[in-house]
């Protein structure tokens, strides 16, 4: 287990589409979401996505809890989520301020459907089936766009909508 470096913004991999995972139980696949659970842990993430260490894969972790980027995130149990797909949502959306490990030093007001119907496999092949709501639907579909080879910047509606991480502390009197 370690923790694996993130590409950046600039990297054609992180624009590229993820392909669906079709062996779960493979040692690569098993340690690798083991390197992402470290991985996000390490770099004070919330979730991180398989194409965000350059591995083209359907995978990302969800792994909400406070921590330096994100002191009012609600505290789940991290979760390996494979080859997932959102079945519905809500008609609202909300909008709210993400960052992302492979975008350093800058945040968006990003636009996010407040509740998703979700289904993924966990790292035992099981399927789950799942209705998320608030932060963490937030943070399933802000790695769900990493598949698709999008970055929150893609959703930010107006430019004003961007902010560096330092004017964000500062904004939000988070330091």
């Amino acid at each position: 287990m370690g923790i694996r470096s993130v590409i950046e913004l600039g990297d054609v991999r992180l624009r590229s589409y993820a392909s669906p995972i079709r062996h779960i139980a493979e040692p690569d696949l098993q340690s690798l979401i083991d390197d992402l659970l470290v991985t996000t842990a390490a770099k004070n993430g919330v979730g991180i996505a398989a194409p965000q260490v350059a591995e083209g894969l359907q995978l990302f972790i969800v792994a909400s809890r406070p921590n330096l980027r994100y002191p009012e995130a609600p505290t789940m149990e991290p979760t390996a989520m494979i080859n997932p797909q959102i079945l519905s949502h809500s008609d609202d959306r909300v909008k709210g301020w993400e960052g992302c490990l492979s975008v350093p030093g800058l945040r968006g007001l990003v636009p996010r459907y407040r509740e998703i119907e979700v289904t993924y496999q966990d790292r035992y092949g099981h399927q789950h089936r799942r209705y998320l709501k608030d932060f963490i639907a937030r943070i399933f579909q802000h790695e769900y766009d990493h598949l698709q080879g999008k970055v929150f910047l893609d959703r930010v509606e107006h430019p004003d909508g961007i902010l560096t991480e330092v004017e964000y502390q500062k904004r939000f009197d988070l330091s």
